[in-house]
Order: structure tokens, then C-alpha cells, then sequence
């Protein structure tokens, strides 16, 4: 598989080493993002299975439990290779900057299961959830000044989450 493939950063398709470099840095990404994913779902696989989870008032609006395995999986393939697409640009402050702010959203995205479904602290999930929010869009400004594509790919999860704000926030309200 090549890079233009996966939608590679300009310029690294035409080294060797450096596309066999830049898919082990794939991988890195990929590996990060799953160890957030293992996180979130150690909180919450058997916490949706729990009376305290069933008992919760839930708004009207919720999606069916099936849904978000799913769209998670494909939320996270995007967020793992826009962080990868930023990783392959030319290094500078932007850069650096963008990918700490990948790394600050990746981290609070693993915090909100442990918070929300582990230690059952709806308020404190909502203010992280909030906090989420802004750390996506902050990374997807910083990735814009250094990618053309690796912001569009955070856009759905953008979306997403911005949804999840509200739910969340509701259900810590209906339960407070």
C-alpha cells in the first residue's frame, strides 16, 4: 500500500525510508489511539450492563447502544491518522503544537468513560466533555496551519462529540 493511498503527507512518498518510517508512525498512532480505547472501554463495558447505567434518566434523543461501537471505531481510525498526517509535515512550532493538542484531546477522550462510567461523576464527565470539545476544535485549528487534509478528518468526530456534549450534559442534568 502506498502512502497517497492512506492520504500521506505530501513529500514522503518519495522517499522509501521514509514511507517505511512513516507507517510504523501510522502504527504508533494507531497503537495510541486503541490504548484510549481500551481505557474508555475498561470504564464502560460493564458499567452500560449495570442497574446504576439502566437507572440513569436518559433523554429522548439517545442513540440505541449498538450504534456507538461502530461509529467510535471509524471516529478513532480518523483521529489516528489526522494525528499521523500531522506527524509527517515539516517540523516547526506548528507542529509541535498541533500535536500536543492531539495528544491533550486523546487523553480527555479516554477520561470521560473513566469519569462518566467508572466513578460515576456525570458533572465532572459534562465539564470534561466540554473540555473535550475545545481541545478537538484547538487541535483542528493548529492542524489546519500545518495540514490541508488532517483537519477535515477530525470534522466528524467534531460533530460527534459536539452531540455527545449534549447528551452528556443532559443526562448529568436529568440526574443531578
Amino acid at each position: 500500500m502506498q502512502l497517497s493511498e492512506l492520504g500521506g503527507s505530501e513529500g514522503l512518498e518519495h522517499n522509501a525510508t521514509l514511507n517505511r518510517e512513516s507507517l510504523v508512525a501510522l502504527g504508533a498512532f494507531g497503537a495510541l489511539t486503541a490504548g484510549a480505547v481500551y481505557l474508555g472501554a475498561r470504564s464502560t463495558r460493564e458499567a452500560v450492563e449495570s442497574r446504576w447505567y439502566k437507572h440513569l434518566e436518559k433523554p429522548p434523543f439517545q442513540p440505541p447502544r449498538q450504534l456507538f461501537g461502530p461509529v467510535w471505531t471509524a471516529l478513532y481510525g480518523l483521529i489516528a491518522v489526522s494525528g499521523w498526517r500531522i506527524w509527517g509535515s515539516p517540523a516547526g512550532a506548528e507542529r509541535s503544537r498541533a500535536l500536543g493538542l492531539w495528544f491533550v484531546q486523546l487523553g480527555l477522550n479516554a477520561a470521560w468513560s473513566h469519569l462518566f462510567f467508572r466513578k460515576r461523576q456525570l458533572k465532572a464527565a459534562a465539564v470534561d466533555n466540554w473540555a473535550l470539545l475545545g481541545s478537538i476544535a484547538a487541535y483542528t485549528a493548529a492542524a489546519s496551519r500545518v495540514d490541508r487534509k488532517a483537519p477535515w478528518l477530525m470534522a466528524p468526530y467534531l460533530g460527534w462529540v459536539s452531540f455527545a456534549n449534549v447528551l452528556s450534559t443532559d443526562i448529568a442534568r436529568r440526574n443531578a
